[in-house]
């Protein structure tokens, strides 16, 4: 079981930049994909990224691409998202999550992939 916290929302003008933080628990946290979701009001919650359990691969929302970069640091057991270049629709609670891989290159980009959840860090992102 792992436990997730995230940290470094906040409020930031359109253009701007924020680099968001997980950390992790548990001992075994070179063995979880990482993902990034997000939830504006009245929305879906949505992949926002992931990171596979080595570093090796990510994926993007397509709303994000070439917006956002994701990072891990096993041995700290963090996941960083660098986001830059915000813009007012990027405004959410962002929530990391994480889950056992299951094989090799397993790095799922659904929210029923994922077991474990943080509790979210608001992001504002003002015009």
């Amino acid at each position: 079981q792992v436990q997730l916290v995230e940290s470094g929302g906040g409020l930031v003008q359109r253009g701007g930049s924020l680099k968001l933080a997980c950390a992790a628990s548990s001992p075994t946290f070179a063995s979880y994909a990482v993902g990034w979701f997000r939830q504006a009001p009245g929305q879906e919650r949505e992949f926002v990224s992931v990171i596979s359990w080595n570093g090796d691969n990510a994926d993007y929302a397509d709303s994000v691409k070439g917006r956002f970069t994701i990072s891990r640091d096993n041995v700290q057991k963090m996941v960083y998202l660098q986001m830059t270049n915000l813009k007012p629709e990027d405004t959410a609670v962002y929530y990391c999550a994480a889950y056992a891989i299951r094989y090799y290159e397993d790095y799922g980009l659904r929210r029923d992939d994922y077991d474990y959840w943080g509790p979210g860090t608001q992001v504002i992102v003002s015009s």
